[in-house]
């Protein structure tokens, strides 16, 4: 295949991915009582609604949607998830077909993905490049990470937060929400935690997380601890908010995590992850490591509250 071969194959699939997706990608007016916003939003039900991030719409008194052929619909917000920068709108008349879902697991380093929004107020906008880096944290204004977070080299800019990240099939693998630098966008993943995320806050507004009141780092074992605890690394407790569930089981500073509820903890991201509604109210063991002794405590969840 020579370079001008290569080339339209290459042109030939944005162009398909874009045929196939900006029809179901709308521009996001939004009204707050600090002013006016913008972004992007994706269809993802029949039934009206539209995928975007969280702090598109954070503050909305009003929100106005915009589709490439022509249509513009009231929306409102059905649920906002600050923690994983989702949310969920409907719009209140007929929109065009919903995109399919992709499975940003299966990406691979390398792989050509495009990213369709409305930078800047130019509506329609596609941009196309690779994935440089898969599983990034991105920190969220409370304070907690997203996990999994796409690293993609298409450009990006102010106005794409809440628009598709799409693979070369036309599946929506990701939720752009960050531009980081220039050449560096960031993507939440579109994947089975985050469907998770979207179907809950459709059916009821709002995720519930459970919350320890902890927070460490990863540090390494040494061999003796690593065999019983069967991993390399564990989490070193670095603080404890005081009264929280973890004080009062006695966790303390300097101690190491090493399982809960029976589950290996190799860092905080395992942790969080354990942080589910599920887990509220509900006992669970502890396993640390301290002063050279396991120790086991009981833990019980609080639902964490997100100002």
């Amino acid at each position: 295949m020579d370079d001008q071969e290569a080339l339209d194959a290459y042109s030939s699939t944005v162009m398909r991915v874009a045929q196939i997706v900006l029809p179901s990608v709308a521009a996001v007016s939004v009204r707050t009582r600090q002013g006016a916003g913008a972004g992007s939003a994706s269809v993802i039900t029949s039934e009206g609604h539209l995928l975007t991030s969280a702090h598109v719409v954070e503050g909305a008194i009003g929100l106005e949607v915009a589709f490439p052929d022509g249509t513009v619909a009231a929306a409102s917000v059905i649920g906002a998830d600050p923690l994983s920068d989702l949310a969920v709108l409907r719009a209140d008349v007929g929109t065009p077909p919903p995109l399919t879902m992709g499975d940003a697991s299966k990406l691979g380093v390398g792989q050509l993905v495009v990213a369709l929004g409305n930078p800047r107020g130019f509506s329609g906008s596609v941009t196309a490049g690779i994935v440089s880096a898969l599983g990034r944290s991105l920190p969220t204004r409370s304070g907690r990470v997203i996990d999994e977070v796409i690293q993609t080299d298409a450009a990006l800019n102010p106005g794409n937060s809440g628009g598709v990240l799409a693979d070369s099939a036309g599946r929506m693998v990701g939720v752009n929400t960050a531009v980081a630098g220039v050449g560096l966008g960031l993507a939440v993943p579109i994947n089975a935690t985050t469907r998770e995320i979207i179907d809950t806050l459709r059916a009821s507004g709002r995720v519930r997380r459970a919350w320890l009141g902890i927070a460490g780092s990863t540090v390494p074992l040494g061999p003796d601890v690593a065999a019983k605890a069967g991993s390399r690394v564990g989490m070193q407790v670095v603080s404890v908010v005081p009264e929280s569930p973890a004080a009062v089981a006695g966790a303390r500073v300097g101690d190491i995590v090493l399982s809960l509820d029976g589950v290996t903890i190799a860092d905080p991201t395992a942790l969080q992850r354990h942080m589910v509604e599920g887990a509220i109210g509900r006992r669970m063991e502890m396993t640390l490591w301290r002063n050279g002794a396991l120790v086991d405590v009981v833990v019980l969840p609080q639902e964490l509250r997100v100002r």
